[in-house]
């Protein structure tokens, strides 16, 4: 990380009794505040006061586990099941890279929509115009996201079949016996 970006960035530190200490207000702060810096985008980090060790993921996802207990959850048990199964997995490291550029393009998707659409009759979409557009134009917003889901799904089986062709022309060079049948 550049000092440039460190000296912008706010630095919480939490203690060993689980307190956040933002070190720019020069107070406490609870989860709920650090939530509301994410939904703000502001540039933090969160370390342990005694170790400096950085534990802003672990923050964030306790977040997610809060948002997720409570109110209506976004991941659904068999999503979650298939996340975990990717830990250790060959394409751990794809399908994290996978996630994040889905997360940003449909990110981005959203900015140019809310830029298209800022102002109605000169004033800004509050989140209850949001709510009532969506009601009205989910059916055509849930088309483009099926679309959207299945290009990606094709890009990554097109992914997946040139890997396994890539290492079959590497692997089939090597003189490998072939596995013995099984018996039956």
């Amino acid at each position: 990380m550049s000092s440039a970006k460190k000296s912008t960035e706010r630095l919480i530190k939490k203690y060993p009794n689980r307190r956040l200490y933002d070190t720019q207000t020069s107070s406490y702060i609870t989860l709920t505040d650090v939530k509301q810096l994410v939904l703000d985008a502001e540039e933090f980090t969160v370390v342990d006061a005694k170790t400096n060790e950085d534990l802003t993921r672990s923050i964030l996802l306790q977040i997610i586990l809060e948002e997720e207990a409570s109110g209506v959850p976004m991941f659904s048990t068999d999503v979650l099941a298939q996340i975990i199964r990717f830990y250790g997995h060959a394409m751990q490291g794809m399908m994290g890279s996978y996630l994040e550029k889905n997360i940003q393009a449909f990110t981005d998707i959203q900015r140019k929509f809310t830029q298209g659409a800022a102002t109605f009759d000169g004033k800004t979409f509050s989140p209850e115009m949001w709510t009532q557009f969506m009601n009205v134009q989910a059916p055509i917003m849930q088309g483009m996201m099926n679309n959207y889901i299945d290009q990606s799904k094709s890009l990554f089986v097109q992914m997946q079949e040139q890997m396994q062709n890539q290492s079959k022309n590497i692997f089939g060079t090597f003189p490998f016996a072939a596995p013995p049948a099984e018996k039956k």
